[in-house]
């Protein structure tokens, strides 16, 4: 089955081109020329090339002729070496190459830079899960989650509500952990999971004996998670979030740990170097 990326995506699309304004000058836009071209996309870093679907869809989103970009998609989460000089090359309208060159670039350099920085941490992460957060960009969360899980990554919440998350607000506000687990129990959303944010130890202790089984340590030191990995029950599940950083998530990569999370993988991500060529 082949989805229609623009399809989906079609009022984010359309954002993207009223950002760019260019339909505003009509006769610049008539007066660019139609014939074929040949377009060399360069890889010119060390990278996970992610978003493929994006990048050509975001040039068949303006074009009455949609190219077929599916002998390209095995390139979707290859690892490039900029020594290489590897190029992937394609035919377009010169008119539809032109204008949507930066959207098309953006939207692949971003998603590489994502695949790539989580790559590095999951080979840091000795076999733990490692996940992203909702610190994402306004507007490309859906781009930047698919990177991450081509980067080897796996996706934590998309949204506020796809797990019951209580966050320290939510204790505040509630009187407490305790109180807390119990607003959310009370929304009796049979399959949906909880997530308890806990900061030390006696927390995670009241908050397992209230029925919570979901447990995210924030800013746990190395010392602490061990501790709390000593009295962990089977049906105990740990991520490990706070801080995390490329530098430091060997550490955390601890026996009895399940999942580490890191805004970083999204937020922090290098950038990586692409371009497009005609000819």
């Amino acid at each position: 089955m082949s989805f229609d990326h623009a399809q989906i995506y079609q009022k984010t699309f359309s954002l993207f081109y009223e950002e760019d304004d260019i339909e505003r000058n009509f006769s610049y836009l008539q007066a660019l020329p139609n014939k074929e071209v040949e377009c060399s996309l360069k890889i010119k870093d060390d990278m996970v090339l992610a978003g493929l679907p994006f990048f050509f869809e975001a040039f068949n989103f303006i074009s009455q002729t949609k190219i077929d970009y599916t002998e390209y998609c095995g390139f979707e989460g290859f690892n490039f070496s900029k020594s290489e000089g590897k190029e992937i090359n394609f035919t377009l309208p010169f008119s539809v190459a032109l204008s949507g060159e930066r959207i098309a670039l953006n939207l692949l350099q971003r998603a590489s830079a994502i695949a790539t920085n989580t790559q590095r941490y999951v080979e840091k992460a000795k076999g733990i899960k490692v996940l992203d957060t909702r610190k994402t960009t306004p507007g490309l969360r859906f781009l930047e989650k698919y990177a991450v899980k081509v980067g080897g990554g796996f996706n934590h919440r998309f949204a506020q509500t796809d797990a019951w998350m209580v966050k320290d607000n939510h204790k505040k506000i509630f009187g407490g952990v305790d109180k807390a687990i119990n607003f959310f129990q009370e929304q009796h959303c049979y399959y949906q999971p909880i997530i308890v944010e806990i900061h030390d130890l006696d927390e995670l202790k009241m908050a397992y004996e209230v029925g919570a089984k979901n447990f995210l340590l924030d800013n746990f030191s190395v010392s602490d998670i061990k501790k709390a990995i000593k009295i962990k029950e089977n049906d105990m599940n740990y991520e490990v979030s706070g801080g995390i950083t490329i530098e430091n998530i060997a550490e955390y990569a601890i026996n009895g740990v399940d999942a580490i999370s890191s805004g970083s993988l999204t937020y922090n991500a290098p950038q990586v170097d692409l371009s497009l060529k005609f000819a």
